[in-house]
């Protein structure tokens, strides 16, 4: 997948679907395949445009919502959803003070090369948010951009959105979170020194060091680690297959792995 980051320039048209994309949850999902298969009928390179860092933590960063990707959690499951091209605009405050007019015709049109775009019902852009979906096909539409709004993706009847997946996760509910997400919910980062108090009591800790806010849970949990050392391999030098239910995540109930303290 290529990234692009702040003003690029697009080479050829482009189906272009928008959002924060905070989680990739399952109503993500929903934007990228149907923009995979609007740029399929139109000849069109598939793109997803979204936004570092999120717009509430450029304005209010004590009230901006807990993350649950990092950006580079984002793209790494983006990328595995077929998306060739994302660009990744910069919410400073000259890009958030753009007028609606301006968001159409400067990236969109003239970065993007966008011939079709999907957003959700809920979609606003431009200065204080002054730009809504209405605004946004009468723009579009003027500069000879298809505009598509997707309808609302449920998941056993819950309306399937970030926030309702950091509720779930703030409520220890990792299942409904895993409905939501359509996968495990993980937790990334690189691990640093601590007090090594673990140790004392007989159970090492690793300290994961996050970036930008807390994780939306806390709590101790049994999960599963990958990526921390080269781990058990086969004769022939292979790593084995993963345990039965292993995602990569969060392991399931009476799991055998060690239990990690998050905090």
């Amino acid at each position: 997948m290529l990234i692009i980051h702040g003003a690029g320039r697009a080479d050829r048209p482009a189906a272009v679907t928008i959002g924060n994309f905070d989680g990739v949850h399952l109503g993500h999902q929903a934007m990228v395949a149907r923009t995979l298969e609007a740029a399929r009928e139109r000849g069109l390179r598939p793109c997803v445009l979204t936004f570092e860092p999120h717009p509430r933590e450029r304005f209010a960063a004590d009230t901006a919502p807990t993350r649950l990707t990092t950006l580079r959690e984002k793209l790494e499951l983006l990328a595995r959803l077929g998306v060739e091209r994302t660009c990744v605009a910069h919410f400073t405050r000259e890009f958030a003070a753009q007028a609606p007019e301006a968001f159409v015709e400067e990236v969109l049109v003239r970065r993007l090369a966008t011939r079709w775009v999907l957003v959700g019902g809920d979609f606003r852009f431009g200065a204080r948010r002054a730009g809504d979906v209405a605004a946004l096909r009468r723009l579009a539409g003027a500069a000879g951009i298809d505009v598509e709004v997707i309808g609302e993706v449920t998941a056993e009847g819950i309306r399937v959105s970030s926030s309702a997946i950091r509720g779930a996760l703030a409520e220890g509910s990792l299942e409904q979170a895993r409905r939501l997400l359509g996968r495990r919910y993980s937790i990334s980062g690189r691990v640093v020194h601590g007090r090594k108090l673990g140790r004392q009591l007989g159970f090492p800790t690793a300290n994961v060091q996050l970036k930008h806010n807390h994780p939306p849970l806390l709590g101790i949990y049994a999960v599963l680690v990958h990526g921390a050392g080269p781990g058990p391999r086969r004769c022939d030098g292979s790593p084995p297959p993963p345990p039965a239910g292993w995602s990569g995540s969060c392991a399931p109930a009476g799991s055998p792995w060690h239990a990690g303290n998050w905090r």
